[in-house]
């Protein structure tokens, strides 16, 4: 039993989160926060960046909410177009209302084309910008499907994130 029953000791906490659009002809290709040059960009409600929405996801999930469409329903249009960085700063700020802090996060994305990796840099950058950290607690890498299904096919990008993240929690 701890002597000071004021004290309080943190948990760590982890969150994952999952998002895919389709790539649709006319719409810029936002990845990461990151406007990529492309021919197509991914079809949704706000700018579709599966990276961003992923990374909500994951960092809600860890704060034991629901996910991005619970706070930005695309059934709203004040959402319409939206830059997905207004998202991650309301996740930043759920993060600090519960005082917690972000240890790192992991982010795979995945996609036929157009090749992600020239542009990891600059989303590592608004990433951690946008969330208050060092680039080294921020980890950016891509995939591709092998060609097999619906991304394979180039129909559409998908990202994976997981975040690690410490609450204080009174004893």
């Amino acid at each position: 039993m701890d002597p000071n029953p004021t004290s309080s000791v943190t948990r760590t906490r982890v969150g994952m989160g999952y998002d895919v659009h389709q790539l649709k002809e006319g719409r810029p290709l936002v990845l990461g926060g990151v406007t990529i040059e492309h021919h197509r960009g991914l079809d949704g409600h706000s700018d579709a960046d599966v990276v961003l929405h992923a990374l909500c996801d994951a960092i809600f999930g860890a704060l034991g909410q629901s996910d991005i469409g619970q706070f930005f329903p695309n059934t709203d249009p004040r959402w319409q177009d939206a830059p997905s960085t207004l998202f991650l700063q309301e996740a930043a700020k759920q993060l600090r209302e519960q005082q917690g802090t972000l240890v790192n996060l992991d982010i795979t994305i995945i996609a036929e084309e157009p090749k992600v990796n020239p542009h990891v840099p600059a989303m590592k950058a608004c990433i951690s910008n946008c969330l208050g950290l060092h680039t080294s607690q921020v980890g950016i890498k891509a995939t591709t499907n092998e060609r097999i299904g619906f991304i394979g096919r180039g129909e559409g990008i998908a990202a994976m994130a997981v975040v690690s993240l410490e609450i204080p929690h009174a004893c």
